[in-house]
């Protein structure tokens, strides 16, 4: 077996391949079919996005497997490899592994599902959001999902989503928009263009209500806006560009399906999604939270609130959130607490009462570390996640194997530290020769 982060190899994660096969009743999704499967399904779908490496969904695994076989011809189960497929994660706002959504009538508002991990709590809670799902129908409130299912039948495709962009209002639109732009040039009498507008136009939609509007789907005449056509080096049709804050346009060269062009504008939309959380380890439950539900977790101690005052430690954060931004699609988690705060967890890892800021990155399932060497700076942490990346940088066992006793804590107030005050003793009322002879 290998270890590997991400697809190249390495000394601390060990590769795992997906969950399910083809033999199962759980329906494997991914970006290129969730839109086919799910989204414009009349039906109810129960999905769990997971991870291979975590030890919560190896667990689920048979459960779910059995939930699904159950509920064959009833309630469609499926499942994503969200650490394979970021760009679906990332649309569900996934956090940690397992994480399950119910597909309801409103395909567009998935619910967690908060129940018990057993083949019975599942294909009960499945039946329940059924039941639910079927009295919305009869009542008229409910009916599945339409939007995102033009047919060419239907004349093209609505458009409604699709902005048309022209000569003058193309740059006050797209250049600076914060929003990331995907553009079709065409030009009216193109086959290929015609073929690719009900596609187009279903993407749109969908594109608009799963990303908020943060990847926007239009379209240019080049025929008629020609200034536009020249200014982008448009020789044949149709031809898609991307256009994103800061960056020279770069040629979408995918699929011509709805579902092609969804995928990369999701993969788009992850790439511009904020960071993951930043947390202050308070209690045990936040670091145990955060740890088994990533592949890895980076554990920073920062020096005493006496020794840096609040904005030392509020620059060593802004440190930490940099890098949580740059590693963001690794879906790791960030940890940080203050020194001594958490004496144990410093020992496990190798840490222990000197050197801070110190920073360690842990694989909980393998309970193995490795600490950053370097400075704790932007390159000297980059450094450091970059070595672990491509197979490079030592590891070793966590401390007992295990993660030590930690301490419930108040977080910190954004505050300088204060000095504890002393009592004042008043020693006019005492005889001190008395004393001495008493002493003595």
């Amino acid at each position: 077996l290998l270890f590997v982060v991400g697809t190249v190899s390495c000394t601390l994660f060990l590769a795992v391949n997906g969950l399910y096969s083809a033999s199962d009743d759980v329906i494997e999704l991914t970006p290129t079919n969730f839109n086919r499967e799910v989204i414009q399904s009349e039906g109810l779908w129960l999905v769990e996005f997971y991870a291979p490496w975590c030890g919560h969904c190896q667990r689920l695994t048979p459960e779910w497997k059995k939930a699904a076989t159950a509920l064959k011809g009833v309630v469609k189960v499926g499942a994503v490899d969200a650490d394979k497929h970021q760009s679906l994660g990332g649309q569900y706002g996934v956090r940690g592994f397992p994480t399950i959504k119910i597909f309801g009538a409103n395909k567009h508002k998935a619910e967690d599902y908060q129940g018990g991990r057993t083949s019975d709590a599942i294909v009960e809670a499945a039946l329940s959001a059924l039941r639910s799902l079927v009295k919305e129908r009869l009542s008229g409130r409910g009916g599945g999902y339409s939007s995102g299912k033009q047919s060419r039948e239907s004349g093209g495709g609505d458009k409604k989503d699709v902005i048309e962009l022209t000569d003058d209002s193309f740059d006050k639109n797209v250049i600076n928009s914060d929003d990331v732009w995907m553009v079709e040039f065409y030009a009216p009498w193109c086959g290929h263009c015609k073929n690719l507008e009900p596609e187009w136009a279903a993407a749109a939609t969908e594109v608009k209500e799963q990303t908020k509007g943060k990847v926007k789907l239009a379209a240019v005449d080049a025929t008629v806006n020609q200034m536009l056509a020249s200014r982008y080096g448009i020789r044949g049709f149709p031809t898609i560009k991307i256009f994103q804050k800061g960056e020279d346009p770069v040629d979408y060269d995918g699929g011509r399906t709805r579902s092609d062009i969804i995928a990369r504008a999701l993969d788009l939309f992850s790439d511009n999604a904020p960071p993951p959380e930043l947390l202050e380890i308070i209690s045990e439950d936040v670091l145990k939270s955060t740890c088994d539900a990533h592949q890895l977790c980076i554990i920073s101690v920062l020096p005493h609130i006496l020794d840096t005052g609040a904005s030392g430690r509020n620059s060593y954060l802004d440190v930490m959130l940099k890098m949580a931004e740059k590693y963001k699609k690794k879906m790791w988690g960030w940890l940080w607490t203050e020194a001594g705060a958490q004496s144990d967890l410093e020992s496990s890892l190798g840490i222990g009462g000197f050197g801070y800021p110190a920073m360690a990155a842990v694989n909980a399932r393998k309970m193995k570390f490795a600490l950053l060497k370097g400075s704790f700076s932007e390159q000297g942490i980059n450094e450091f996640l970059r070595e672990l990346s491509v197979g490079r940088g030592s590891t070793a066992p966590v401390g007992g194997g295990a993660f030590p006793k930690i301490h419930s804590v108040e977080p910190w107030d954004g505050k300088d530290g204060e000095l504890p005050v002393e009592d004042d003793i008043d020693l006019s009322d005492v005889d001190l020769d008395d004393w001495d002879k008493d002493e003595l």
